[in-house]
């Protein structure tokens, strides 16, 4: 028997004409509700409610990056989907984000988006008015990178925050079924062995 995979059913709401006052009104509302992602950008807002199957990809990108940075003995921290904001301008929830080399302290230096809708272009407009270094775009099995630079986003082959990562690796480890056996091979992968 043969089973058909749909995307997942992630849903996306984008609301015009809204000042940044009412952005905040709509992001207490929206405080104590789990998978709701709110994104803002000159007046637009979208609402972002994520598939179980989103939460899934981005948690296991967590897991082999953190284990990573372990294994590569770079100090980061992980702030997850917290919400980065210039008031007034921008505001993005990444659905992981690091600062890297650092313990804290204001916007990431790495995001990730896991992307099962369009709208690649619109995040990266928020991730530079945040000034976001370097952002990653996981859609259909494969990594997107983009580097900021003066002009804006520059599409790269290779991550720039972290030179030595193996993107295709990753890529590779987040389609094994297993965990445990995705784990085990990007750690094989990661030492050399």
């Amino acid at each position: 028997m043969t089973a058909s995979l749909d995307k997942p059913k992630d849903q996306r709401l984008i609301h015009s004409g809204i000042d940044w006052q009412q952005f905040k009104l709509i992001e207490q509302g929206f405080s104590d509700s789990p998978g709701i992602r709110l994104f803002y950008l000159k007046g637009e807002v979208e609402i972002f409610a994520v598939s179980q199957e989103h939460e899934v990809f981005s948690g296991v990108i967590a897991l082999l990056l953190g284990t990573y940075f372990v294994e590569k003995e770079i100090d980061f921290t992980t702030t997850g989907s917290f919400t980065q904001e210039k008031e007034g301008k921008a505001s993005a929830q990444a659905d992981q984000s690091y600062l890297i080399g650092k313990a804290s302290g204001g916007i990431a230096d790495l995001s990730i988006e896991v992307v099962f809708t369009s709208g690649n272009e619109s995040k990266l407009n928020r991730y530079q008015a945040l000034g976001v270094p370097e952002v990653w775009f996981w859609e259909d099995g494969v990594f997107g990178l983009y580097h900021l630079r003066s002009h804006g986003y520059e599409k790269i082959d290779q991550s720039e925050i972290l030179p030595d990562l193996d993107i295709n690796l990753l890529s590779r480890c987040l389609l094994i079924a297993s965990r445990v056996e995705a784990v085990k091979e990007w750690r094989r992968g990661i030492s050399g062995d």
